[in-house]
């Protein structure tokens, strides 16, 4: 059982509080504007408890509205910057993002696993050809991203099953694998090699490689990963040119955050 299980239990957990940050997260980058039956479908509330949501964070300036049609207002940034402006880790991470990206001009970013999903954290953007579409904040599902095996390489094997249980897996493009065996082997190998190449499973046309940046535990605490066209850049480059690089900076972020925890503590 998990704390939030046992605060369940308890009394302690806040389920209003629970529903209504179920109804932000309903809006996203393809959903940005809702009618309370769309936040209903989204996040499997009833009506009447979204739109007494709905209502506490209009009301609070969190959220919009027009023509019965809700959206996320400004203010909802300081909620997403104070984890930012709070992470010492990820300020040092962006240092070292934007070093990496200005010395092979491509995009560079970090991620965390998060409920099933990668959060883009931090990220240097290079001027390229290929569309940038991964802000800050971006989720996506963890099985078929280059940083995403990289974090779930990580697991053991019980919470490896658990996730597999957990979370649905849809192609999001053709090249995207699904099969549930197909991709315990790539994590497997993914765990045996230290990084992880993503040839066109998210987007066709984009690939990536990443790598894991290791807490002062030992951990996992982030994957950093470089994006490239298919146009420009070949497999074989990505593995023999910038793979070594990118193990170079995922190398020396995690030393920099083992220094920070170490002046920490």
């Amino acid at each position: 059982m998990t704390d939030i299980d046992s605060d369940r239990r308890s009394g302690e957990f806040i389920q209003s509080l629970d529903r209504g940050l179920a109804v932000v997260r309903a809006f996203s980058n393809e959903r940005d504007l809702l009618s309370l039956a769309d936040v209903a479908k989204v996040t499997g509330l009833s009506r009447a408890s979204v739109r007494r949501a709905l209502l506490t964070l209009e009301t609070l300036g969190y959220v919009g509205s027009r023509q019965n049609r809700f959206y996320l207002r400004p203010r909802v940034l300081d909620l997403g910057y104070a984890f930012l402006s709070s992470s010492s880790s990820i300020d040092i991470t962006q240092d070292h993002l934007r070093r990496l990206s200005a010395r092979i001009g491509e995009s560079v970013s970090a991620c965390e696993y998060d409920d099933g999903d990668v959060v883009y954290v931090a990220r240097a953007a290079a001027e390229t050809i290929m569309p940038i579409r991964l802000g800050i904040g971006r989720r996506l599902p963890a099985f078929c991203t280059s940083t995403g095996r990289v974090l779930l390489s990580e697991f053991d094997d019980d919470r490896l099953d658990a996730y597999f249980q957990a979370y649905p897996r849809e192609k999001l493009s053709p090249a995207t694998i699904v099969d549930e065996q197909e991709l315990r082997d790539r994590i497997a190998e993914v765990r045996a090699q230290g990084w992880s190449l993503n040839n066109q499973e998210v987007d066709l046309g984009a690939r990536s490689i990443a790598a894991p940046v290791v807490g002062a535990d030992g951990r996992y605490v982030s994957a950093v990963n470089i994006s490239v066209s298919t146009s420009r850049v070949s497999v074989e480059q990505l593995r023999g040119d910038y793979l070594p690089q990118l193990l170079e900076a995922t190398g020396l972020i995690s030393a920099d955050l083992s220094h920070l925890s170490r002046r920490q503590t």
